[in-house]
């Protein structure tokens, strides 16, 4: 019985990876292509610049090409990927100063960052405060929040992403988010204001 040809959609990353190191031209296009929205979205939340976050992520596609054969199969393609974008980010700040001034587009950052603050209306508001917030945080806190409270990453895989023990992840999101909290408080309270009669006190915000 004839065998039937695995579209490369189907094709594991491991095995894309595994083509590319052995020489085809494409197999490595289609890897990025696959992960490349949450490889973007690691870049623009650790740096908040759209060119910065650019020119990271286009550095981490360059290093990934080249590093492929030196993957080990020991974590998840992705994890790996995700690594080289962080370092990418680090690199970056390391050279320049990044202060991000822009938001990052995510209605939903305030309640990734700190899920026990209720959720303002000002959605685009907030997710600038937020943006300018993790701009006031280490490098290392911040990249710390952005993949655990952000992008989902367990500690453990975080751990990985970032080659440090899962205690120094909880350290530094536990530090991260104490740092956010007196930045982000005058949203909370805000919101408590308003449920205390109804309407937010004050009348509309100035």
């Amino acid at each position: 019985m004839a065998s039937v040809s695995m579209s490369v959609d189907e094709v594991p990353d491991k095995e894309l990876l595994a083509r590319h190191v052995k020489g085809d031209p494409h197999a490595f296009s289609a890897l990025v292509n696959r992960h490349r929205d949450r490889m973007w979205a690691v870049a623009m939340r650790t740096l908040g610049d759209p060119e910065e976050a650019a020119d990271a992520l286009q550095d981490a596609c360059l290093s990934a090409f080249r590093a492929a054969a030196r993957f080990r199969g020991d974590a998840a393609v992705t994890t790996w990927l995700h690594r080289i974008v962080v370092n990418a980010c680090l690199d970056r700040v390391r050279r320049k100063s990044v202060r991000p001034a822009t938001p990052m587009g995510d209605d939903a950052t305030f309640d990734a960052v700190a899920p026990k603050m209720p959720d303002p209306t000002d959605a685009h508001g907030v997710s600038l405060d937020v943006q300018s917030a993790l701009a006031q945080l280490p490098f290392e806190q911040r990249a710390a929040l952005v993949l655990v409270d952000m992008m989902g990453y367990s500690v453990d895989d975080a751990a990985q992403v970032m080659q440090v023990p899962p205690g120094t992840i909880k350290s530094r999101c536990a530090r991260g988010r104490a740092r956010l909290a007196p930045l982000l408080a005058h949203h909370r309270n805000r919101q408590g204001r308003k449920n205390v009669g109804g309407v937010e006190g004050g009348g509309m915000p100035r």
